[in-house]
């Protein structure tokens, strides 16, 4: 009988065992997840017994909230927005959800806090996990940072055999421990609101924005919504509500990941490309937001991913559709619809440029047409996307960024600063980003830009544009990523760890609704960040235009 040379397996066998603790940890959390929550989800999805319900209450008896205190992407609600929903005592505002004492809403007055005086607060008050995160993100960070150093030094190489299994190994472990971390926490009050909309939309599509008073998301993510709906309207899904909603966020990151890695083969050898994937799979900044806070941006970000990928392998047709799915998915997806424009102009092509205005058109009319059926005004849709854009008129809505630096969070945009308000020296700044972004698009000359300005435009508008929430930067750090495969530019890795810092800072800061003190410096230390690394951003993109590459 032949030995098993076990040395020779180790790498195989040590995957395997990772896979099973992975699956056993998955398997243990789920199973307690249903035990524990079997009598509560229902109670949760009708707002009555939630710790939410508490808060709300709480800041009904406190009409004074702490200084400063933090809200969830703009938690400061205007007195026509106090308005319950029934069938949850959610409010709209994507982050304001928050549900009130029989389905009401805590409106502290309705008065929209400024930061000097308070910002609602509406993020988690759980902090128990705060440490266990910290530690882990110091760590990784130092793991990032050595592992980068390490192979600036050495040409590390592994067996293609070994390869399959170690990214195999790596998405599989990467999504069994998310389902396993997202039953330590609800979530964020907008989970409350998603299931709320996800009843609705499960009943009726056509009706959904009538009955829906407070949905103020595009149509694209409430045919996520209603599949949900109807998937935990079932007695043997029920009770995994919450859980269900995270799922395709956590998919999202996934493929991600799977994307970045074959993107990153096709530039790298197999070690960098791998440990790419990883970076992504399991920085902190990339997993509190789906895992933890249960918000979208992750499916988002895939659909933004994607879209400049087909743009910069000349497939503008499919393309122009992908964007349309992104700006459907969120108004945010507008921001990088000038990277479409700056190909088009550069193909100086008419039949082109007719074809991706037809295929983005039909793309948006054939999501929206359900949602049209029982509209009274064919142009309700520009009526959703402005009235969502106008929600929060203030300089900065808890995003980290210029206008938060010099403290002007929650202030109103339409306050002066020097000569204009902070509306307007948004919008100039937002054009001049756009326009510079154009010029390196043009000095370019070639496909491996494409990443890179799609960089500069979610990160030069998040930093210098007004109204800008905490989660607004989140696709930075996959951009930056992609940035560095098509550029080669080491400087793009060192972004995208720059941006994993400030957006899980600033993600974490108001989902676990740090109190007055530590918000405030992380708020001025996180800001003065994102401002120099935006700066560092423009730097490394004209060095990039003028051929000053620095390569790994």
């Amino acid at each position: 009988m032949q030995k098993i040379d076990f040395k020779k397996h180790i790498l195989k066998i040590s995957l395997i065992f990772i896979l099973m603790i992975c699956a056993f940890l998955c398997i243990y959390t789920v199973s307690n997840y249903k035990s524990n929550n079997t009598n509560t989800q229902n109670n949760k999805f009708r707002g009555e017994g939630n710790s939410s319900n508490n808060d709300a209450n709480n800041m009904q008896n406190n009409q004074k909230p702490p200084e400063n205190i933090p809200s969830s992407d703009g938690n400061a609600q205007s007195n026509q927005n106090m308005q319950a929903h029934q069938n949850g005592g959610v409010t709209p505002q994507d982050g304001n959800r928050q549900q009130g004492q029989n389905g009401g809403m805590a409106s502290q007055n309705g008065n929209k806090q400024s930061g000097q005086n308070g910002n609602m607060q509406r993020g988690n008050t759980n902090t128990k996990y705060v440490p266990a995160l910290t530690a882990y993100s110091a760590i990784f960070l130092i793991l990032c940072i050595g592992i980068y150093y390490l192979f600036r030094r050495k040409n590390i190489k592994i067996n293609f055999a070994d390869e399959k299994i170690l990214i195999f190994t790596l998405l599989v472990a990467g999504f069994l421990l998310r389902i396993a971390a997202s039953t330590l926490m609800d979530g964020h009050n907008d989970v409350n609101l998603f299931k709320n909309w996800a009843s609705i939309a499960a009943n009726s599509l056509s009706q959904f924005y009538s009955n829906a008073r407070s949905a103020d998301y595009p149509p694209l993510y409430i045919y996520v919504l209603a599949l949900i709906g109807k998937i935990a309207s079932t007695s043997a899904f029920s009770s995994y509500f919450t859980l269900l909603l995270k799922i395709p966020s956590i998919i999202a990151d996934i493929v991600t990941s799977y994307f970045i890695y074959k993107l990153g083969r096709k530039h790298f050898n197999s070690v960098i490309s791998i440990l790419m994937a990883a970076f992504y799979i399991f920085n902190p900044a990339i997993f509190i937001d789906s895992t933890f806070w249960g918000q979208v941006d992750s499916i988002f970000t895939l659909f933004i991913v994607s879209a400049i990928f087909l743009l910069s392998e000349k497939k503008i047709s499919f393309a122009s559709s992908v964007f349309a799915v992104a700006v459907l998915m969120k108004p945010q997806g507008i921001i990088f619809l000038p990277i479409l424009f700056f190909e088009l102009v550069r193909e100086r092509n008419l039949k082109a440029f007719i074809k991706a205005v037809v295929s983005g058109v039909i793309t948006a009319l054939i999501i929206i047409l359900p949602f049209s059926l029982n509209q009274k005004s064919p142009l309700w849709i520009f009526k959703l996307y402005a009235n969502t854009i106008s929600e929060y008129p203030y300089a900065s809505v808890n995003g980290f960024n210029f206008y938060s630096l010099i403290g002007a969070n929650y202030k109103n945009n339409t306050d002066t600063l020097f000569v204009f308000n902070y509306h307007t020296w948004g919008m100039i700044f937002i054009v001049a980003t756009t326009l510079f972004s154009w010029f390196i698009y043009i000095k370019g000359k070639n496909k491996a830009f494409t990443f890179a300005i799609a960089l500069l435009q979610i990160a030069g508008v998040f930093t210098f544009s007004a109204g800008m929430h905490e989660r607004y930067l989140f696709p930075a750090v996959a951009l930056s990523i992609l940035a560095f495969i098509y550029l080669k530019d080491r400087r793009f890795f060192i972004l995208s760890i720059g941006f994993s810092i400030t957006s899980y800072i600033n993600i974490s800061a108001v989902l676990f609704s740090l109190n007055s003190s530590n918000f405030n410096t992380l708020l001025m230390i996180t800001s003065l960040l994102n401002v120099l690394l935006v700066g560092y951003l423009v730097k490394v993109l004209f060095d990039n235009a003028f051929k000053k590459i620095q390569t790994l």
